[in-house]
């Protein structure tokens, strides 16, 4: 016999199909009925306590062949928005979105994630507060927070765990900053992981996607059918440290040798760079270089293009992907990079696996956080968890 726990559970499950539906495009009763298989009384019921909850507004008409044009549904934008944040090591780009998607207000300034979370963090607040200034939007409008750090993170808790990066902020829960300030859910994950989210959700044929960022460092974020794929304590997609043959004379940040990241990543090129003679100092260095036609440089690339290359070849057979997307501040290196992965892979991984698989560049390049953090506050909010928190505050 079903329990009231049971008949709650189901009923929170309907209502986050229901909604996620009008997020995805339907505009209809009729559409959320067929989709769901619900008679059109309980969609009616349902949709009519969303609406009376305020995640869901009705409005304008829907154009039909016949009879009287119905009303639109669409996720109401009036009382709720989302922050979406993305951290790196040099930056906190920030912004205030409804939740249908149109952004209201973004901005992006120069930090230092070494200051520490509370000088860092203390900067994104101000932030919020100007765009929610700018968009017409009170802080109680804030409905959820999406923040991305660039090291890794216990999703459940919000907890950033050892990271290489960030001095200062090993054990420091990023959701415990914003209570108070915010009568809003605050999740928090892997930059990478925001990025693959983002890419996603603008590729609407893929199904399993691998977004790999060549940077400063190396990473991957997993993303099959909608869902980040974080593993069992948050470190899946830590590629960076995945031995490459035969060079086990380099020592990595993370006290190994022969690190992908030790070795192919933007620093570990720039640092070639430098013992060949040229005046490198950042990755923007050997990215201008590349494109200026630097025949070193390009050199150096290519060859750490084949060893990611041979790196994402294991991946593409024990993952199989349909769609893998270069980013990071490495990817408008397109000929020089792009091409040596492909090869790598194609010659490497097998047939089965490579047969169908496309290697693309960002189609976002640097909004690919910021959007992905977009994605997940939404997502979180029209989970029958974010529903359930909704109908408990009688509304949004």
């Amino acid at each position: 016999m079903a329990t009231a726990g049971d008949r709650q559970d189901r009923q929170l499950t309907a209502l986050s199909e229901l909604a996620a539906l009008v997020a995805g495009g339907a505009t209809r009763r009729s559409q959320l009925a067929t989709a769901t298989g619900l008679s059109r009384a309980a969609v009616a019921q349902r949709v009519d306590l969303l609406i009376s909850k305020g995640l869901l507004v009705e409005s304008g008409t829907v154009a039909t062949e016949r009879g009287r044009p119905p009303l639109a549904l669409h996720l109401a934008s009036h009382r709720a928005v989302v922050c979406a944040v993305d951290l790196g090591a040099t930056h906190s780009a920030v912004a205030v979105a409804e939740l249908g998607g149109t952004v209201l207000a973004e901005t992006t300034e120069e930090l230092d994630i070494n200051e520490g979370p509370e000088a860092v963090l203390n900067g994104v607040h101000e932030q919020i507060g100007r765009l929610l200034a700018t968009a017409g939007h009170p802080v109680e409008h804030v409905r959820a927070i999406s923040v991305g750090v660039p090291g890794p993170v216990e999703a459940r808790t919000g907890t950033v765990i050892r990271p290489p990066i960030m001095r200062g902020w090993d054990g420091y829960r990023v959701p415990e900053f914003f209570a108070g300030r915010y009568d809003a859910p605050v999740l928090v994950d892997n930059d990478v992981n925001m990025m693959a989210l983002g890419e996603y959700g603008h590729r609407p044929a893929t199904a399993h996607l691998l977004y790999v960022k060549v940077g400063t460092g190396i990473g991957c974020g997993i993303v099959s059918g909608g869902l980040v794929h974080r593993g069992a304590t948050g470190a899946a997609g830590d590629i960076g440290h995945i031995r490459v043959p035969g060079h086990d004379d380099v020592l990595c940040h993370c006290g190994n040798t022969g690190c992908v990241e030790a070795v192919a990543s933007g620093a570990a090129i720039a640092a070639s760079l430098r013992e060949a003679g040229l005046p490198v100092e950042h990755v923007a260095d050997v990215v201008r270089l590349v494109g200026a036609g630097d025949p070193v440089a390009r050199r150096h690339v290519r060859l750490a293009a084949q060893r990611i290359g041979e790196v994402l070849a294991s991946l593409v057979s024990f993952y199989n992907p349909d769609t893998i997307v270069l980013g990071g501040s490495m990817a408008s290196l397109h000929d020089d990079l792009l091409a040596d992965i492909r090869a790598a892979v194609y010659r490497r991984a097998l047939p089965l696996a490579t047969r169908t698989v496309a290697i693309e560049s960002t189609l976002l390049g640097r909004r690919a956080g910021i959007e992905g953090a977009r994605r997940l506050a939404v997502h979180h909010l029209l989970s029958p968890e974010g529903i359930a928190r909704i109908l408990a505050r009688g509304g949004t």
